[in-house]
């Protein structure tokens, strides 16, 4: 007796390796079904075999439109059956994406990221008064924050003002401020965790103390 062994490196490469082998033999012997009745009831069974071997799709929006993607990719979009979604196109799949834009101008200090200066540009918008002050000292003690992450040593509060009259456009002036930043050991403390602080040691052993009233029991 003998047997027709299969390699992998006889067989087609797999277009979708996620779902196997067999969902591959299935999809090429829906494409050589000769009746279009046959290929969509077959189709409609793939799919649905599909949906269990990926139940993560489930969570995925249009998820089945999703599998009836993937089914005609499988086939090399020579599948002809009725889809209740419409066939995509080879060149579509093909297409490449559009480019992201980069930022075209970039910080001057950029370990200060570019959410300061989002938050220096709102505190400009404001009002003058005691809120627009507090915030202010509040992104100072911010960018003091990020400046110690970047640069893990002590950083003078005139060094900081001066950051953050550069970066409003000398709108925001702190120089001559007589207030000053927290200090450099509070904005680097690490929050503690629960049951920090709880003593770890073991319970000291205590020695079990024996009834001695049996000793002292009269035998009859």
């Amino acid at each position: 007796m003998t047997f027709d062994l299969e390699y992998n490196s006889e067989r087609p490469l797999m277009i979708i390796p996620e779902y196997g082998r067999h969902i591959q033999k299935l999809v090429d012997h829906c494409l050589a079904l000769e009746t279009k009745e046959e290929r969509d009831k077959m189709a409609r069974a793939i799919v649905d075999v599909m949906g269990n071997l990926q139940p993560h799709l489930r969570d995925v929006p249009d998820f089945k439109h999703k599998l009836w993607d993937q089914l005609y990719i499988m086939a090399d979009f020579k599948l002809d059956v009725e889809s209740p979604y419409p066939q995509p196109s080879k060149e579509e799949l093909q297409e490449k994406p559009e480019g992201l834009p980069y930022p075209k101008s970039a910080s001057r200090y950029r370990y200060y990221g570019n959410n300061i200066q989002t938050m220096i540009d709102i505190a400009l918008s404001w009002e003058e008064g005691e809120k627009k002050e507090a915030l202010v000292f509040t992104i100072a003690n911010h960018m003091k924050k990020c400046y110690l992450n970047w640069n893990k040593d002590t950083v003078d509060d005139a060094v900081i003002f001066k950051h953050l009259y550069d970066l409003s456009d000398g709108k925001l002036d702190l120089r001559n401020s007589e207030e000053a930043l927290s200090e450099s050991k509070n904005l680097l403390r690490k929050p503690r965790t629960q049951g920090q602080g709880q003593n770890n040691s073991k319970t000291a052993y205590k020695k079990p103390q024996h009834n001695n009233q049996n000793k002292n029991r009269k035998r009859y």
